[in-house]
């Protein structure tokens, strides 16, 4: 009986290892090739499809998985498109979007079904992403002043990720595979 045990456990582990690394693809692919440099800021400033997909994840999949895809798919994307100086806070502060994005929406057993829960973790988790980011810049300009700049391009992106994620959830737990 043991063995049966040890042998579900292990099989359980490798699955949750494996979805793990599809959802970090998933945020790293949506980042790379389907993003738009903002002229808003002169340090840059991109909106990107990998915030819907984080969006996406840690509403279907919850706070960890969140948490984890958004951190490890948006630092990666860092490392290998030439925002290098970025990673670790990028790593942080999407992680800490993609778990308060899931730890809300999947409160009190509701497990990301409910809307207006949705809706309400996104835009809650939208000044924690900017905080982390202002914090970076903060440290990377020496400038308490120039990282405003970057706040409008943050926006837009969290706002279309928004836009996309929450019409995409709804399709996605109407899906047997989901509910």
């Amino acid at each position: 009986m043991e063995n049966i045990v040890t042998s579900v456990n292990s099989k359980n582990k490798t699955f949750q290892i494996i979805l793990s690394a599809m959802l970090i693809s998933l945020v790293f692919v949506s980042t790379l090739f389907l993003n738009i440099r903002l002229p808003i800021a002169a340090n840059g400033g991109l909106v990107h499809l990998g915030s819907a997909m984080l969006f996406i994840i840690s509403i279907i999949f919850g706070p960890k998985k969140g948490a984890i895809a958004g951190a490890f798919g948006m630092g990666l994307f860092d490392l290998v498109s030439g925002w290098t100086l970025w990673a670790p806070f990028t790593f942080i502060a999407r992680g800490l979007q993609g778990y308060v994005i899931g730890k809300i929406a999947w409160s009190f057993h509701r497990q990301g079904n409910y809307v207006l829960l949705n809706n309400f973790a996104i835009i809650i988790s939208i000044p924690v992403m900017l905080t982390g980011y202002y914090i970076c810049e903060a440290i990377l300009f020496q400038s308490w002043i120039i990282p405003f700049a970057s706040i409008p391009g943050n926006l837009v992106q969290n706002t279309v990720g928004l836009l996309i994620a929450i019409p995409v959830c709804i399709m996605l737990k109407k899906l047997p595979l989901f509910k």
